[in-house]
C-alpha cells in the first residue's frame, strides 16, 4: 500500500521514508500540506502521515482539505506533532484526522498503527466492492421488470434495439440465470406421445 508522508523537516522526512520502505510500503514525500494536497487529489492516496507544524499548509488544514473533496476511496489520516495536551488531540481529531502520535515515537508504535490504518482502507474496499456487486444484480433486475414486447407466434422477445431473441437467450442475456431443457406433460401428449409410440411398434415390428 502506498503511503504519503507530509513532513518539512529534512532529517524527519528521510528517516520516515526509510522507515516506511523497510516495512515494505511505497512512500511518496511532500515537504509541505499543499504540496501533499496536490498529489493526493490527482493520486489514489489511502494513508497520509502528516506532520502538524509545516509551511504554506500544515497538517490540520491538510486534513480539512482532505474530507472536504469528494473523492472515491477512504483516506486514512494520522497526525504527527510535538503537541500533546488533551486539547490539541481533540483538535486534531475534529480536523479529521483517523490517529494521533506525538513526537517522539516509537517506530514501533508507528507500525502498529500504519497496520491499523490498513485495515481500515481494506474493510472499505471490500465493503465498495460488495455494495458495487449489489448495485449490478440489482441493475439485472431491474432490467426484467417492465413490458417485454413478445411475439405471439413464434414467441421471441424484442430488445431495445429492435432485434428479437428467443426468449431463453434474452433472459440470459439479462440476468445470471442458466437454462436446461425438458419437455412438459402438455407438449409431451401433444408433440411427442404419438412419435414414442410409433417408434416403439417400429422396434416391436423389427424385433419379430
Amino acid at each position: 500500500m502506498r503511503v504519503l508522508i507530509a513532513e518539512d523537516e529534512l532529517f524527519s522526512r528521510r528517516f520516515l521514508q526509510k522507515t516506511l520502505e523497510s516495512w515494505g510500503y511505497q512512500v511518496v514525500v511532500a515537504k509541505d500540506g499543499a504540496e501533499a494536497l496536490a498529489f493526493i487529489l490527482e493520486h489514489d492516496i489511502r494513508l497520509v502521515l502528516a506532520d502538524w507544524m509545516m509551511p504554506v499548509m500544515d497538517g490540520e488544514t491538510l486534513c480539512k482539505q482532505i474530507r472536504k473533496h469528494d473523492r472515491p476511496g477512504y483516506t486514512y489520516f494520522i497526525m504527527l506533532t510535538a503537541k500533546q495536551t488533551h486539547e490539541d488531540v481533540v483538535r486534531g481529531l475534529k480536523a479529521g484526522a483517523d490517529d494521533y502520535l506525538t513526537k517522539p515515537f516509537e517506530p514501533e508504535e508507528l507500525k502498529a498503527r500504519l497496520r491499523a490504518g490498513e485495515r481500515v482502507v481494506t474493510l472499505e474496499n471490500q465493503l465498495t466492492d460488495r455494495v458495487r456487486s449489489l448495485e449490478n444484480a440489482l441493475t439485472h433486475v431491474r432490467e426484467l421488470q417492465g413490458l417485454l414486447p413478445i411475439c405471439m407466434y413464434c414467441k421471441k422477445i424484442r430488445d431495445d434495439h429492435n432485434y428479437w431473441h428467443r426468449v431463453e437467450d434474452y433472459v440470459a442475456c439479462h440476468s445470471s440465470a442458466v437454462f436446461s431443457h425438458s419437455v412438459c406433460p402438455e407438449c409431451y401428449e401433444k408433440h411427442l406421445k404419438q412419435a414414442v409410440a410409433s417408434s416403439a411398434r417400429q422396434d416391436s415390428a423389427e424385433s419379430t
